[in-house]
């Protein structure tokens, strides 16, 4: 089912399993539409999914891709949010044959700011362009960009042609894989996440309103994406986070092909509630507190502190509800631990597993704090005890 890797979020891409560790697991409401998937991103688990792995047009979908490579540059210092962009030809051609855009025109120079959101609450695709020549010099590089970042996430059902979603051959991604794109934009840059929350945006005298229908019927959902070209269908991207007595809990959705704007709202909607109603999520250690503190050898200290290595910072699974009190914690370390440890050093593993042995979750144990080496007579003394146990 679930590793629980925070060095590598590919675990998503493990098949989902969650519902195959218990008996009488929940079973998912009926979902109209093609393809979906279901992630609780507090555990990093998959609650439910159909065709997740199918290649599909994701239509602007993609521009979750094309954001995150845009916060990328701005982290890495590469833009500015003040910073002007020039727009050009291609970009303001962008608003031929109805495609949906923020209306800017080569006598302007939006903001690095204004395009983000134009991009993220009108779907512009002239922005799209904008921001893709303000990072790479050219639509053709950046695309480049995101298909190497696609493989370096181990991404195998999507290829990108552009940076827009307009439907072209050989431009494709699926449930799994744009969630996992999703996932990252929400756990590396949650300050600029907090932009598809925004309901809607006016630029150039013209306001538009964010498509996401369930921003404004459910309060905990804080965004994410729509799409819709012809062959897509109506797609939707929703992520949901609400405060639970042991921690905020993040559910996040995935509907591809559904049959209108109505329709993918109230999917996404009910694979959310039933995610909410149907599961819960466990945290089994608190963030930053250790799982056990064992002896170490040759150290300038007696004893280290070891933790799980989870993104989270805490470490939880999701169960059925109910579930809960039912799971095993077993720890798999090295013995003997012997000094210089490194803080983040894996010394072991942190496995959880149903009554009936079932495993969920397999974490890896660190060092939580370095243990520098003993002095020689230290190490001499502790090096005859070792040799004597």
């Amino acid at each position: 089912m679930n590793l629980l890797l925070a060095r590598a979020f590919g675990t998503l891409l493990l098949a989902f399993g969650a519902a195959c560790a218990f008996a009488q697991a929940p079973q998912p409401p009926e979902i109209a539409a093609r393809q979906y998937i279901l992630y609780d991103l507090t555990s990093h688990q998959v609650l439910a999914e159909r065709n997740a792995d199918a290649r599909a047009d994701p239509a602007s979908l993609t521009k979750l891709m094309t954001a995150y490579l845009v916060f990328n540059a701005i982290r890495d210092g590469k833009l500015s949010l003040e910073q002007t962009l020039p727009v050009s030809k291609r970009a303001w051609d962008e608003r031929k044959g109805g495609a949906s855009v923020m209306f800017i025109d080569t006598t302007m120079t939006p903001r690095v700011s204004e395009l983000l959101r134009g991009l993220i609450v009108q779907s512009g695709n002239d922005a799209a362009v904008a921001l893709a020549e303000g990072v790479s010099g050219t639509v053709e590089d950046f695309v480049a960009a995101m298909n190497r970042q696609a493989q370096a996430w181990g991404l195998k059902n999507t290829q990108f042609k552009n940076a827009t979603g307009m439907t072209e051959s050989g431009h494709y991604s699926s449930a799994r894989d744009v969630a996992i794109v999703a996932a990252k934009i929400i756990e590396e840059h949650p300050e600029s996440y907090k932009l598809y929350s925004m309901r809607e945006y006016t630029y150039n005298k013209i306001k538009q309103d964010n498509r996401n229908l369930l921003l404004g019927r459910d309060p905990s959902v804080d965004g994410m994406k729509t799409g819709y070209t012809d062959s897509a269908g109506y797609c939707l991207v929703a992520s949901s986070a609400r405060d639970m007595p042991n921690g905020k809990r993040r559910l996040l959705s995935v509907v591809l092909g559904t049959a209108s704007r109505e329709a993918r709202a109230s999917e996404s909607q009910k694979l959310l509630n039933w995610g909410w109603q149907a599961w819960d999520a466990v945290r089994l250690v608190e963030a930053g507190k250790p799982v056990l503190t064992v002896p170490v050898w040759k150290g300038s200290t007696s004893e280290a502190r070891l933790g799980a290595e989870t993104s989270a910072g805490a470490l939880y699974v999701t169960v059925p509800k109910g579930e809960g009190d039912h799971l095993k914690t077993v720890v798999e370390r090295t013995d003997p631990l012997v000094a210089p440890l490194v803080q983040g050093q894996r010394v072991g593993t942190i496995k959880v597993t149903t009554a009936g042995g079932t495993a969920l979750a397999s974490v890896p144990l660190v060092v939580q704090e370095p243990v520098a080496l003993a002095g020689f007579f230290g190490r001499t003394w502790d090096a005859v005890r070792l040799w004597i146990k």
